[in-house]
């Protein structure tokens, strides 16, 4: 007996291999890593506050306040207010990438600063860590610690 194949079946097959290729697995495409990406850098814009804790036991806790905004080339920059002995009013250099949140920047007194930290889920608080170092002055010469921010 000679088996025939029927142009249904076959149309049928042809059918799911073309829906099967149309499936997308792995990394998402670009577009869709630049909306995510846009989604958290708004997410970090705006006006973050709080409080700081040195490793160093004599050196004094401090405050924060940083304005975040997305210039107009996509970049996000931060305008820092810090009630510290080491580091000064600041602009900061702000990077994002998934959920980790980079600050870095210089005051006027040239002392050096970066904040890392993570984002949590409610995209409203920031746990960062911090360093601080290259003073001129040699004072805060080399300074770290850690604390939180909360989006207002």
């Amino acid at each position: 007996m000679t088996r025939t194949k029927s142009p249904s079946g076959v149309l049928l097959l042809a059918c799911l291999i073309m829906a099967w290729s149309s499936v997308s697995f792995g990394a998402p495409n670009k577009a869709g890593a630049t909306r995510v990406a846009q989604t958290v850098s708004n997410d970090v814009a705006g006006t973050w506050s709080g409080s700081f804790q040195s490793t160093h036991p004599e050196t004094a806790p401090f405050t924060m306040t940083i304005v975040i905004a997305q210039g107009s080339d996509g970049q996000l920059s931060g305008s820092a207010k810090l009630a510290s002995d080491c580091f000064k009013e600041g602009s900061l250099h702000v990077t994002v990438n998934g959920a980790t949140v980079v600050f870095a920047g210089s005051d006027a007194e040239s002392n050096n600063i970066t904040f890392r930290g993570s984002l949590d889920s409610s995209r409203t608080l920031l746990n960062m860590h911090y360093v601080v170092n290259g003073s001129a002055s040699a004072r805060c010469e080399s300074d770290e610690g850690e604390g939180s921010l909360v989006k207002r």
